[in-house]
């Protein structure tokens, strides 16, 4: 048995990068293990591509959202069928914009009197200030409570549970909020999405109850297929959405808020505040539009694989032997899912290492997380990209095999 280090935090570094950067087969390669060089490369790529995508070459540089940007944002409000959207430098960023402008307009609704109208300025709560969210939902883990200290509101979870809010959780709130916030899909949960009936039924919910809907959809380009409808038709149950370029897209950084042109407008002005109207982001945008027009449309064929890759990994983890494992979803909902083993995460970190050096196959490309309790456990995040398109079945099966016996060697387990 070989000792593993248990002091060192659990994560990927340098070596764990370099193992997935030199290995021949991933299933997706992050661009979080890319070199500079090429991420350089793909930002050149996005630049040679932009003259077929109508940006004008010739036209002046973008200077605090002109420009390039400009182009974005309106590809981005016509795929969302909104009205309007503004690019921002981080989702963080956006959606404190978003939920600080929604707070105001219920505030200033409710100063005008309650039940003036009834369509989207109107304002039943008593607490505009107030976001329902749930516990699971990135502002509440991700955020070190930076809607909170930012952007002066206050957070009530929705649920606990690690599912997507429903019409029960909404209707069962002890509190009025002024804002209920979504993410779709909710992705400390496993990437977990509600059926299309349930998501109507809970943004219903919502507006019973005098509040706004605003999506966190930072993965939303995936989720097509598991709800059989297009972007426009998903946003079009909400008042904002929030979408990011530099995940499924796999641009430099960046998001876009869309929505009401006259929110819009509000968002931009608050986006200012915090500091997030950049002088040029010609880079960015660039990448995003590379990524909307090649890496989109591919999405529902790695979704569509994911299942398949699912199915394998967990044929073969209940053939291993294994005391305990899971895969989260079984079906996944997008091509992202979580795969949980009974090892410490730097064991299993280590595992994945040796496995792509020894092989050349890096099967599990992520980085392996402890809840805590129970004590033991830990999970990654299985991500089906472009690359992973050419592995079979036998082929997942195998190279879990393989790497299960590199786990045994390591752990001084005896070989199945």
């Amino acid at each position: 048995m070989i000792a593993v280090n248990s002091s060192r935090r659990a994560g990927r570094g340098e070596r764990e990068i370099r193992a997935v950067q030199r290995a021949t087969r991933v299933l997706d390669r992050p661009t979080t293990t890319a070199t500079l060089r090429q991420r350089l490369d793909a930002l050149a790529e996005a630049a040679g591509a932009a003259g077929d995508l109508g940006v004008d070459l010739e036209a002046p540089s973008d200077l605090y959202g002109s420009g390039v940007v400009g182009h974005l944002e309106r590809r981005v409000a016509a795929l969302l069928g909104t009205e309007d959207a503004a690019f921002f430098p981080s989702g963080t960023t956006a959606q404190q914009a978003a939920l600080r402008c929604w707070a105001n307009d219920a505030a200033s609704s409710a100063g005008r009197g309650a039940g003036q109208g009834a369509g989207r300025g109107a304002w039943r709560g008593s607490r505009p200030g107030t976001v329902a969210l749930h516990a699971l939902s990135h502002p509440q883990v991700h955020e070190s409570d930076a809607l909170i200290r930012l952007a002066g509101l206050s957070t009530v979870p929705v649920t606990t549970q690690p599912r997507p809010t429903t019409a029960d959780d909404v209707r069962a709130l002890p509190e009025p909020a002024g804002t209920l916030m979504l993410e779709l899909p909710l992705r400390d949960a496993g990437f977990l999405l509600p059926s299309w009936d349930a998501l109507v039924e809970v943004t219903d919910a919502a507006r019973e109850r005098g509040m706004r809907v605003h999506l966190d959809g930072a993965r939303l380009w995936e989720t097509t297929t598991h709800f059989g409808h297009r972007l426009e038709e998903i946003a079009a149950l909400a008042d904002s959405v929030y979408v990011s370029f530099y995940k499924s897209l796999r641009g430099l950084s960046g998001a876009a808020l869309a929505g009401p042109a006259d929110f819009v407008e509000q968002a931009r002005l608050e986006r200012h505040r915090y500091g997030g109207n950049i002088f040029q982001q010609h880079p960015a945008v660039l990448t995003a539009l590379h990524g909307l027009a090649r890496e989109l449309p591919r999405l529902p064929a790695h979704v569509e694989h994911a299942r398949l890759v699912a199915d394998a990994l967990g044929r073969e983890l209940a053939a291993s032997g294994l005391a305990w494992s899971a895969v989260h979803p079984a079906v996944p909902h997008t091509h992202q899912f979580q795969v949980w083993l009974p090892h410490r995460a730097d064991v299993l970190t280590e595992a994945a290492t040796r496995h792509a050096e020894q092989s050349g196959t890096a099967l599990f490309t992520g980085t392996w997380r402890e809840p805590g309790l129970p004590p033991g456990l830990a999970f990654t995040e299985v991500t089906v990209g472009e690359e992973g398109l050419s592995w079979s079945a036998e082929d997942v099966r195998t190279a879990l095999r393989e790497y299960l016996d590199v786990l045994r060697a390591l752990t001084g387990t005896p070989p199945r």
